[in-house]
């Protein structure tokens, strides 16, 4: 397989259409194609109110297969995803969010209910994660792809959806993927800028050396936001 994480996503979700691919604890389980039919959406909801390549979406919330969808949706689609440690205060993810000139914030709802939009003005719209729900938009594209999501998708595709509709972009190895914000000793967070190549290089680490196989299972308990958790928890097992 050539030098691309984004490859190892797409053969992966090609390959275990029918499986299982993520589940919240004590919620429902996602399959391949239902992350990749997710993944779609988003395309749809990004490219419709003007994001761009390599303009940056921040994802903050608790571990669920919502926070793994948004991941996958904003690399897939060539955005520069901003994931932040849903434990961190307002203020620090205010700060995270206005300093990596963030465009979209997806939420979970508990860190919601501490956020202050007015502190937020560079950002165009806070969906909530599991359901495209917007919070807030500033932005009358961003409403029109949101309030007519599934019509949009519908006719896109006319007889539903299937794995040979799944082609990704390939990434190139110095483009820039993650921008992940340190827990910080001192004042803010510090950004650190994650190549293509970084995660490419993890997960053909992890192939390597964790040898597990299409069906098995892991629990997740890092937060996903975490580098650590992000390579070895989430992305890894799913290019399984």
């Amino acid at each position: 397989m050539e030098q691309s994480f984004i490859a190892f996503l797409e053969d992966s979700i090609k390959k275990n259409w029918d499986l299982d691919a993520l589940t919240d604890y004590k919620g429902a389980t996602l399959q391949y194609k239902d992350v990749a039919r997710k993944i779609e959406k988003l395309h749809i909801i990004f490219e419709l109110s003007g994001i761009k390549q390599g303009d940056k979406i921040a994802v903050c919330g608790r571990n669920s297969s919502h926070w793994g969808v948004t991941f996958l949706a904003a690399v897939t689609y060539g955005a520069v995803i901003v994931p932040i440690l849903h434990e961190f205060k307002s203020d620090n993810i205010h700060n995270i969010v206005n300093h990596s000139e963030a465009r979209l914030l997806m939420v979970g709802d508990m860190v919601w209910e501490n956020l202050n939009e007015n502190a937020m003005p560079l950002l165009e719209g806070v969906i909530l994660m599991n359901d495209y729900t917007l919070l807030v938009s500033r932005s009358s594209k961003l409403d029109y792809a949101r309030d007519h999501l599934n019509e949009l998708f519908g006719k896109k595709y006319p007889r539903n959806f299937r794995r040979e509709h799944v082609s990704y972009r390939l990434d190139t190895p110095e483009e820039l993927a993650v921008i992940n914000y340190t827990s910080g000793t001192t004042s803010y967070s510090k950004g650190v800028m994650i190549p293509y190549r970084a995660l490419w290089s993890n997960t053909q680490f992890a192939f390597d050396v964790l040898k597990m196989n299409p069906g098995d299972k892991l629990v997740s308990m890092l937060p996903m936001a975490h580098m650590y958790g992000l390579a070895f928890e989430f992305l890894y097992e799913f290019c399984v």
